[in-house]
């Protein structure tokens, strides 16, 4: 390695070696942000060396600060941080920033590169991820912290920048930050008034502190972005408030040092350019012809900084072994939700509605299923967007979270979709908690990118989504879920479910607590079902395989009926009516395409025989991608267009989802 020129102070070179990492490997990529990394890294490098709580010998650390860089397309800075801080990145793997497998894609990718604590791309989901982490950290504090021991002690950072604040799920979440009084939770705010189209003068001029302060944040001004003595004490300050979320506004520079480019759009999302990458070293006093320039007593003073930083584990350490020798109980259960076990029994109570006296509607099972797991899973906490009476999520005799009593375990989320997508990802991700979030189905559309973000992630999230279909009535179009489902399994990694009763709800429920690696989206249903007779047809278990034969005929079926949800026990009373005119029927019940796709061909073909032609799949949505499983011999009872506003029952016979229609398609494809 090489020495930088003399006449700089450690801590300037140490800066300026982010700075002219970031520039050099988006300079070798021809590809990325240089800008960013540049003007930030004077308080990256405050922060992650004064102040946060963390050891990159061991990143999963559980009573680490969490650091979110909320602007991915900034992401060489925490690349370089990885880097220098020691965290398994080389130098090697800075030079391969953007290219083909490497440690340095992109945007930060959660579980690809060691120390990365959320995936961050669209802007505004990390700065909400955060507020998730934070609230995941006043509940366990709440549930395990005990006079002299301080199991959960810790903060979270998260850097944004302008787009992210400009964004809509950035202020519900800040709002409900501000809400919750979440002093744990800082923000580092780049307000370097730069974005892609140029100035921030031509969209956004709005007053952000005042903004912040009326959401009930704790503002900080620093007025030199470049100043480290400032930002330190403004860091200091954000830590000791404990009535507030703070915001610390940098006024920084994009591009800082670079002579052409400083503070324009220019250096936002493309390389500098060679000639200006020179002259921007020459600039900061650094090698103006050296690339990936770090000298030795740089990197040896941030990892002397870090073996500093490793003695605050081993203290914990020290502390948690006091603590399971005084609180045993209470260490077993913090050991078991850290892990993500339930123990023996969990599944024990559940009800089974066999004597449910009626038909149930799957969202009122699901209610009554998530509370008897509630009483066997601590670590289940959730609510609603201001839904929960309509999607049954709340979890009757436990405590509202709430700033006066953080150990509650029904989150009230408000009228904040968006919000609450990232912010279940953001309690998923710190570790400890298996959240689930409730809405209309139809309000999924709000949590998309949260949605497909967790499955990127593979994060167990749970989504209860109920009102699933036109059947909703007479609300109308808007509040009916036509496209939904189809638009839910298309995104890769996310288990669909739609389970035909109550029955099946438990089944769903049961295997959305269990997934280790994957989203679950419950689709259940406004209207009441009938609940099937399992004394007469077969276990729902069958739910786990994604499809299974709920009734069948002796010998080879003529026909198949397909169905989800609300449609199966239509399926069953056509499949009667078929058989009395002769017509031999298969019905099966397809809760989840995801979880059939995983079984084997053999499985497959004994649900679906190839020899069975003659299929039609029942579905109240759009019929996109059935045709998979009904082959371009059957036929796909759907809907293709919008709803309507009038009784649910009306709507579906509309529709032609009737017992009768059904029993006309099967008889037509027979002929």
């Amino acid at each position: 390695m090489n020495e930088c020129p003399a006449g700089n102070s450690l801590d300037t070179r140490c800066v300026n070696t982010i700075r002219t990492l970031s520039m050099d490997a988006v300079q070798k990529a021809n590809s990325g942000h240089p800008g960013a990394p540049m003007g930030l890294a004077p308080a990256a490098y405050v922060l992650w060396t004064r102040f946060l709580k963390h050891n990159p010998k061991n990143p999963e650390w559980l009573d680490r600060d969490r650091f979110v860089l909320s602007g991915g397309h900034a992401s060489m800075l925490l690349y370089s941080l990885l880097y220098l801080t020691g965290y398994g990145l080389t130098l090697e793997d800075i030079k391969q920033f953007r290219q083909w497998g490497s440690k340095t894609p992109g945007h930060p990718e959660f579980g690809h590169t060691v120390g990365v604590e959320t995936t961050t791309g669209p802007l505004g989901q990390g700065f909400t991820n955060a507020v998730g982490m934070a609230m995941a950290e006043r509940h366990l504090a709440s549930l395990f912290n005990q006079p002299g021991y301080d199991l959960v002690n810790h903060h979270t950072f998260v850097m944004c920048g302008d787009g992210d604040l400009m964004e809509g799920i950035t202020s519900e979440a800040a709002s409900l930050a501000g809400h919750l009084a979440l002093s744990r939770l800082i923000c580092l705010y780049d307000s370097n008034r730069i974005s892609i189209e140029g100035s921030t003068d031509i969209t956004f001029t709005e007053d952000v502190a005042l903004r912040f302060q009326a959401y009930g944040w704790n503002v900080i001004p620093v007025g030199d972005g470049n100043d480290l003595d400032e930002i330190s004490r403004a860091i200091d300050a954000a830590m000791r408030e404990t009535g507030k979320p703070s915001l610390i506004v940098l006024r920084t520079h994009i591009a800082f040092g670079s002579p052409n480019k400083q503070d324009s759009a220019d250096a936002h999302g493309a390389p500098l350019g060679e000639a200006e990458v020179r002259l921007t070293k020459e600039c900061l006093g650094c090698l103006p012809d050296e690339q990936f320039c770090v000298s030795d007593d740089v990197i040896a003073h941030f990892r002397d900084l870090m073996r500093k930083n490793a003695e605050r584990e081993t203290e914990w350490r020290g502390v948690f072994s006091a603590y399971q020798n005084q609180f045993p109980e209470k260490a077993r259960q913090w050991t078991a939700m850290m892990t993500g076990e339930y123990g023996d029994g969990w599944a024990a109570g559940l009800p089974d509605f066999k004597d449910a006296g009626g038909a149930v509607a799957t969202r009122g099972a699901s209610g009554k299923v998530l509370n008897a797991l509630a009483e066997k899973i601590p670590s289940l906490i959730g609510g609603s967007a201001d839904l929960a009476p309509s999607n049954n999520t709340f979890l009757k005799g436990a405590p509202v979270f709430q700033k006066t009593s953080y150990n509650g375990r029904n989150i009230r989320f408000g009228v904040r979709e968006h919000a609450m997508g990232g912010i279940l990802n953001g309690m998923c991700l710190h570790k400890g908690l298996r959240p689930f979030g409730g809405t209309f189905l139809v309000f999924a559309d709000y949590m998309r990118p949260a949605i497909r973000l967790a499955a990127l992630m593979k994060q167990p999230v749970i989504y209860v989504f109920t009102h699933d279909s036109v059947a909703v009535g007479e609300d109308g179009p808007t509040h009916q879920p036509v496209e939904h489902v189809a638009s839910l399994r298309m995104i890769p990694n996310l288990t669909v479910i739609r389970p035909a009763d109550a029955t099946e709800t438990a089944a769903a429920w049961r295997h959305a607590v269990t997934s280790k690696d994957s989203p679950t989206a419950l689709i259940l249903s406004r209207q009441n079902l009938p609940v099937i007779d399992r004394s007469i047809y077969p276990s729902a278990d069958g739910l786990e395989n994604g499809a299974y034969v709920l009734a069948d005929t002796k010998g080879t079926p003529d026909a198949i009926l397909l169905a989800s949800g609300s449609e199966v026990s239509l399926c069953l009373e056509a499949g009667k009516k078929l058989a009395e005119q002769g017509i031999n029927v298969r019905v099966v019940s397809m809760p989840s395409w995801e979880l059939f796709e995983k079984t084997s061909k053999d499985y497959k073909n004994s649900v679906l025989p190839p020899a069975v032609k003659t299929r039609v799949a029942v579905e109240a949505g759009l019929p996109m991608g059935w045709e998979k499983y009904t082959g371009d011999a059957g036929a796909i009872i759907g809907i293709s267009t919008f709803g309507a506003s009038a009784p649910g029952n009306t709507v579906l016979k509309h529709f032609g989802f009737t017992v009768e229609n059904v029993v006309a398609t099967v008889r037509r494809l027979s002929v």
